[in-house]
């Protein structure tokens, strides 16, 4: 892989990572509610929850195509370059999503984070195309 197809596949496994982890977050509002005495019973019923759900599994499923694009990228990435800036990137998208989704959770050191998150992945791209 070239490395602007490797930049956008990065990018897409961010994207598809931060867009569904609020969309999984809201999709499983209820399954605190679920209270078996045995444990086997409990994750039976707390599968059922989710797997019953269209609103949490095409968001997990859409999850899912992100962690195999992040497989099949992870071939022929640096892994020092990849990790962290999917990760970091999934963390700015995710915040974003997830105000853009009405949640009132990004306080004012969330917004810095996500600041110096831009940051630090623009030092690390920029350190490993210098090589």
């Amino acid at each position: 892989m070239v490395g602007m197809e490797l930049l956008f596949c990065l990018l897409a496994v961010s994207l598809l990572w931060g867009i569904t982890n609020p969309l999984l977050k809201r999709a499983s509002v209820g399954i605190e509610n679920i209270k078996m005495s045995n444990p086997f019973l409990q994750t039976l019923h707390e599968v059922k929850f989710l797997a019953t759900r269209l609103s949490y599994v095409c968001p997990f499923l859409l999850n899912q195509l992100g962690s195999v694009l992040f497989v099949y990228t992870l071939g022929s990435a640096d892994l020092s370059l990849a990790v962290p800036l999917s990760n970091s990137l999934t963390f700015l998208v995710t915040t974003v999503a997830g105000r853009c989704l009405g949640e009132d959770t990004t306080s004012r050191a969330t917004w810095i984070g996500a600041g110096l998150v831009c940051v630090g992945v623009a030092l690390c791209v920029a350190d490993k195309t210098q090589h």
